[in-house]
C-alpha cells in the first residue's frame, strides 16, 4: 500500500506475529530481514511491545501522532482503567482515597508510594506548614504584572522564578535536594495562587498561617481581608480537599508528560513544573470545567436542553458537549461519582440548593444518560462536568479555575519528576518524526528566483 507521506515508497513491512506469549516479530518483506520485539509486562494493564531497537536493525522509526498507543516511560504512580472506569493511586481506589484521606495525606502517598504512619504524616504535615511564606522579593514580583493579567500567567512566572531564590538546594542528583523541593513547592503553590488572585482583585495579599490545615490555609489567603476577620467554613475547606484529591495524578496526561520531558533535559525542578502549568492552560485540558459553566449558561433554561442535544447530534454543526467523555475513560469517569454527591452537600451548606446551573447540570446529565446518541458513543460525564459548579459555589472565579487544577496537580507533577530523576536508566526526551517537507535543494539568490 503506497503511502502519501513518503511520495509512493511502498511500506515494506508485514504486520507482527506472535512467536511466544511476550515475543513479537518485524518482518521487512522486501528483505526477509526480520527483528524480534519484546513484549512487557506491567502488574496491571495491557502489555508494551518495546521497539527501541527497530530503529537500529530496520532504519525505521514508529509513528503514533498523540501518543495515543505509545507507552514513554515506566511508572509505578497511578494507574487508569479506562474500559472499567478505574482510577488507582499507587494502587488505591480513588473512592477509597476520597472517602478516607485528606488531599496532603495524598501527596503523600503519590511522592512516597505508600501511605504515611502517624508520625510521618505529622512530620511531613509540619514540614509543609512551615514552608508556606513566600520571600517577600518574589511577593513582590506580583506588582509588576497588569492588573488584569491571566492568573495562570502569574503562576507560571513565579514558580519558574522560584528557581532563583533556591538555587543553593536545587541539585537534581542530591535526594534530600529533591525532597526540599518537594516540600517547598506543595507549600508555596497555594500562596502564590494566591496571591495571582488578591493581585486580580486588588486587594492586600493575605500572608499563611500555620495553625491552619492545608486547604482552609487555601480558602483563608484566597477570602480573606484585613477589614474583617474571615471564617472558613468546613464544608467549603472539606470540598476543596475533595477536589484536589480527585486532580491530584491522572498518569500520563499532556502536563505531567510536559513535566517530564522538559525534567528529562536535567533542568531545575521549579522550571519543569512551570512547564506543566503552561501545558495545563491549555483550554483542551485543564481549562473544560470553566468551558462547562459557559456551556450551561448558553443553554440558558431546562427547556433548552433537547434543542441543544439536536445541535450537539448534528454532524454538520459544531456545537459540542462539555464535560462528557474522555480521551482514556470509555466509561464513567470515577471522580465524576464522587464530586456529584460534593455538589449536593456543598449547595446545601451553602443555602444554593436552587443553584439553576446546578440544575440545569443535573437535568443535562438525566438527559444525555437516556440518549442512545450518547450511550452508543460511551459519552458520560466527567470530572470537570461538576467541578466549576463547586468552584462558584465557593466564590472562585472561573479565571481561577485552572490555577485549583494545577495547585492539585503539583502533587503528581512533582511524584513524576522524582520518579524520574531517580530512574538510572533516565534519558532525555526525544520525539522523532515523520518528514513530508521537501527534499534537499539548492539556494537560488533573490535576484534569480521567479
Amino acid at each position: 500500500m503506497a503511502n502519501p507521506g513518503l511520495s509512493g515508497r511502498e511500506c515494506r513491512y508485514g504486520v507482527c506475529t506472535t512467536m511466544s506469549s511476550n515475543k513479537y516479530e518485524l518482518v521487512n518483506t522486501t528483505t526477509g530481514k526480520k527483528s524480534v520485539l519484546e513484549a512487557r509486562s506491567g502488574t496491571v494493564g495491557p502489555d508494551c511491545i518495546s521497539v527501541a531497537g527497530i530503529n537500529k536493525d530496520h532504519g525505521v522509526f514508529t509513528f503514533d501522532p498523540g501518543f495515543m498507543a505509545t507507552a514513554a516511560c515506566e511508572s509505578r504512580i497511578t494507574y487508569i482503567d479506562g474500559d472499567n472506569g478505574v482510577l488507582l493511586y499507587r494502587g488505591y481506589p480513588i473512592e477509597q482515597i476520597a472517602a478516607k484521606s485528606n488531599f496532603l495525606e495524598t501527596a503523600y502517598l503519590l511522592l512516597h508510594g505508600e501511605l504515611p504512619a502517624s508520625s510521618q504524616f505529622e512530620q511531613f504535615d509540619r514540614s509543609i506548614r512551615y514552608h508556606t511564606m513566600l520571600n517577600e522579593s518574589l511577593l513582590r514580583f506580583f506588582n509588576g504584572f497588569h492588573y488584569n493579567a491571566h492568573p495562570m500567567a502569574m503562576v507560571s512566572a513565579v514558580v519558574s522564578s522560584m528557581a532563583a531564590f533556591y538555587h543553593d538546594s536545587m541539585d537534581n542528583n542530591n535526594p534530600r535536594h529533591r525532597e526540599i523541593f518537594a516540600h517547598r513547592i506543595l507549600a508555596k503553590i497555594p500562596t502564590v495562587s494566591a496571591a495571582a488572585f488578591k493581585h486580580m482583585l486588588g486587594q492586600p495579599f493575605v500572608y499563611p498561617r500555620n495553625d491552619l490545615d492545608y486547604c482552609a490555609n487555601m480558602l483563608n489567603m484566597f477570602f480573606a481581608v484585613p477589614a474583617e476577620d474571615y471564617v472558613v467554613d468546613p464544608v467549603a475547606a472539606q470540598a476543596l480537599d475533595l477536589l484536589l484529591i480527585l486532580h491530584a495524578d491522572h498518569e500520563q496526561n499532556a502536563s505531567t508528560s510536559t513535566v517530564r520531558l522538559a525534567g528529562s533535559t536535567g533542568t531545575n525542578p521549579y522550571a519543569a513544573i512551570s512547564a506543566g502549568v503552561s501545558a495545563l492552560w491549555g483550554p483542551a485540558h485543564g481549562g473544560a470545567n470553566e468551558a462547562v459553566l459557559q456551556m450551561l449558561e448558553d443553554i440558558g433554561t431546562v427547556d433548552n436542553i433537547e434543542k441543544f442535544l439536536a445541535r450537539v447530534k448534528d454532524k454538520d454543526g459544531s456545537t459540542r458537549l462539555m464535560g462528557f467523555g474522555h480521551r482514556v475513560y470509555k466509561n464513567f469517569d470515577p471522580r465524576a461519582k464522587i464530586i456529584r454527591e460534593m455538589c449536593h452537600k456543598v449547595l446545601s451548606r451553602l443555602g444554593q440548593n436552587d443553584n439553576p446551573l446546578f440544575e440545569l447540570a443535573l437535568r443535562l446529565e438525566e438527559i444525555a444518560l437516556k440518549d442512545e446518541y450518547f450511550i452508543a458513543r460511551k459519552l458520560y460525564p466527567n470530572v470537570d462536568f461538576y467541578s466549576g459548579v463547586i468552584y462558584s459555589a465557593l466564590g472562585i472565579p472561573r479565571s481561577m479555575f485552572t490555577v485549583m487544577f494545577a495547585i492539585a496537580r503539583t502533587a503528581g507533577w512533582v511524584a513524576h519528576w522524582q520518579e524520574m530523576i531517580g530512574d538510572p536508566a533516565m534519558k532525555i526526551g526525544r520525539p522523532r518524526q515523520l518528514y513530508t517537507g521537501p527534499t534537499q535543494r539548492d539556494y537560488v539568490d533573490v535576484d534569480k528566483r521567479g
